[in-house]
């Protein structure tokens, strides 16, 4: 599939240190596995112009204490409260200054959040997701893109889960609803 990097970004999803470093309070390994493809993925779109946009989960102390049935907290513990370490992305990816950041409150990156008004305002209709965790933030983001009439293209390689059966079904079920599921060397690039 070739994109126009004009039109492009990719959309890294929650990779903190909460869910991708071995201290984090929902650490898996198989975030902290993808954080490499994730890198470079984000680099060969850099090179080609595209918009990079990271995601990052954050949860006030009080955010589901009036909750009435959405509860993170009680079904996961405490994990990404803002002002901690959990919350930050993790050092080995290349963030820059002109990246954009998104600080979201649920699963989906869209939900109350800026980050549809910030794509529309570039120009962008396709975006390559990746991320973690395949059957929670990146495939209800990548739903809510959809809803939205963005193109999404999850990274097969690019996403991370706690159990490869988890991201199996995600991607499944993305590629037969609402999107593309591709493998890195699967995407190329107008300039490529």
């Amino acid at each position: 599939m070739e994109l126009d990097p004009a039109t492009t970004a990719v959309v890294v999803v929650d990779m903190q240190n909460g869910f991708c470093h071995p201290e984090g309070s929902l650490y898996a390994p198989g975030s902290e596995a993808v954080v490499d493809d994730v890198t470079a993925l984000v680099a060969r779109a850099r090179t080609a112009g595209a918009t990079i946009v990271y995601t990052r989960d954050v949860h006030p102390p009080a955010q589901f204490e009036d909750a009435h049935y959405y509860d993170e907290f009680e079904r996961w513990g405490e994990h990404v409260v803002e002002g901690t370490w959990e919350t930050e992305l993790v050092d080995s990816l290349d963030v820059r200054e002109e990246d954009h950041i998104v600080e979201k409150h649920t699963y989906d990156a869209f939900y109350q959040t800026e980050l549809e008004g910030f794509l529309s305002a570039h120009g962008i209709t396709d975006l390559l997701i990746c991320g973690t965790l395949a059957n929670v933030c990146v495939l209800h983001t990548a739903s809510s893109a959809a809803l939205r009439d963005f193109r999404p293209i999850i990274i097969r390689e690019a996403v991370g889960a706690i159990e490869e059966g988890h991201k199996q079904y995600a991607l499944d079920h993305a590629a037969w609803l609402f999107g593309d599921v591709l493998s890195r060397a699967d995407v190329a690039f107008a300039q490529d």
